[in-house]
């Protein structure tokens, strides 16, 4: 039986009554309907649950996501998602800034930071925090400084914390030839597309129309996957982030937003508007700006010169975001966290206890306090925020990614980024992108530049 995830109502309507309580509103009356009926909680790690639903409880589980989406919310005010209304909440909106350069060195750095981080998250994507300590230790990699490995590791700790399915034959040490495909890279390689073929004037619905054409439904999670069925169903952006859509401020508008930083170097404001306009195909309030923040902080960083100045960048990525927001207010937390405790364990745990309880292991909110903490930690260092970001559990593989992005840019060359993680990456990377499989590191950061030094819009090419 095929359970296709991260659509089923019936696992759907959970998430929802989770995230209605997170943005200010009131579903418990609908959540005491919903559990009297026989309603089933969401899937804690999966993302469909085992066996479906009666077609009562599915078409309960459809009306009652309808009423949710109705609630009234008490954060709207200081959460909006309009562009125009988040500006305004943001007194120190960056200032348009002349175009400022940056290298194709420098951005292979970031590709190659992204793919490492990446790569040493995926093989502990979805595991508790226990489970991911439990298993570095006795291979004698924690604190974390290379990529997970079985090697060592007891046959009773692997029985019980057996490594992502997908991930443990290409992501382990002992398995990795060049960088194997993700979401997190396929995302920033379609938006290499989305620049080439609609320049710096695209639009949402050109996110939508290159989705259409360029991305398999089966590569797509949350609320990419959700925003996809949307479109199908006649349901036009931004509506698409909206109906049904309970991932609406998960983590996949943020990993999506690295080109929009590394196409705008030194212009911290632009970089948040370009993903601003990305994000809101699928997501709302803190699910973009995780994505404006990432963005924000890429920008500043594709200039910057040295790992002391991640301090300057994670405050550039603060200016886009409003200060009252649950997401301002987190990374904030993990910052002060950052600074106070010596032990980054101690970060970690004291965010888990923060956030863990109310949220999912995939949500924006808790995943950009951990990746902010670990640069901030860290100091911006290449091996130390990786390794920072991924050891914190949540999304790993979306963390280290982002952490590796921003942590490559300052250290400004492949050369500076330690052999030992991007050696076995062998300058390729895989990806059912069309057109794109196999291509290197160095080329990606080719194209990246050439769009960074001219983003003129190709009117001529839209359908």
């Amino acid at each position: 039986m095929l359970r296709l995830t991260w659509v089923q109502p019936e696992d759907l309507i959970g998430h929802e009554l989770r995230q209605a309580a997170l943005d200010g509103r009131e579903p418990a009356r609908i959540a005491a309907r919903w559990e009297a009926a026989g309603g089933r909680t969401a899937p804690v790690r999966a993302g469909a649950s085992a066996e479906p639903a009666s077609r009562y409880l599915r078409t309960l589980a459809e009306d009652l996501l309808d009423e949710l989406a109705d609630l009234p919310s008490r954060s709207a005010d200081r959460e909006p998602t309009d562009l125009a209304a988040v500006k305004a909440l943001c007194p120190d909106w960056p200032a348009p800034a002349a175009p400022a350069r940056t290298t194709p060195a420098r951005l292979e750095a970031a590709w190659l930071g992204r793919a490492v981080g990446c790569l040493l998250g995926k093989p502990v994507e979805k595991l508790p925090l226990d489970a991911i300590r439990a298993l570095a230790r006795p291979a004698g990699n924690w604190p974390l400084r290379g990529y997970f490995t079985a090697r060592g590791v007891p046959a009773d700790l692997l029985a019980a914390h057996p490594w992502n399915r997908r991930s443990a034959t290409t992501s382990l040490a002992e398995n990795i030839d060049g960088m194997p495909e993700d979401d997190d890279l396929n995302y920033p390689l379609l938006n290499l597309l989305l620049l080439q073929r609609y320049g710096r004037a695209f639009s949402t619905a050109d996110v939508a129309r290159l989705w259409l054409d360029e991305l398999p439904a089966g590569r797509t999670f949350t609320a990419e996957r959700v925003a996809l069925r949307n479109l199908l169903l006649g349901v036009e952006p931004p509506h698409t982030a909206r109906h049904r859509n309970p991932f609406r401020e998960w983590i996949g508008a943020l990993i999506r937003a690295d080109v929009h930083g590394w196409t705008h170097p030194g212009d911290p404001g632009a970089a948040a508007e370009q993903a601003h306009r990305d994000a809101t195909l699928t997501h709302t309030a803190n699910g973009v700006y995780a994505a404006m923040f990432a963005a924000a902080v890429i920008a500043r960083a594709a200039r910057a010169t040295g790992p002391e100045d991640v301090h300057a960048c994670l405050r550039a990525g603060l200016a886009v975001i409003p200060p009252e927001s649950r997401l301002a207010r987190a990374v904030g937390h993990a910052t002060a966290l950052a600074r106070t405790h010596e032990d980054f364990d101690t970060v970690v745990d004291l965010l888990h206890a923060r956030y863990a309880p109310d949220h999912h292991w995939v949500h924006s909110v808790p995943n950009t306090a951990l990746t902010v903490a670990a640069l901030t930690h860290a100091d911006g260092d290449f091996t130390g925020s990786i390794c920072r970001a991924v050891s914190g559990g949540w999304d790993t593989d979306s963390n280290g990614a982002t952490a590796g992005s921003v942590a490559g840019l300052l250290a400004g060359s492949p050369a500076a980024l330690p052999d030992h993680w991007t050696t076995p990456l062998k300058n390729r990377l895989a990806t059912s992108v069309g057109g794109l499989d196999g291509t290197g590191f160095d080329t990606l950061a080719r194209l990246t530049h050439d769009l960074a030094q001219d983003l003129t819009p190709l009117e001529a090419t839209r359908p």
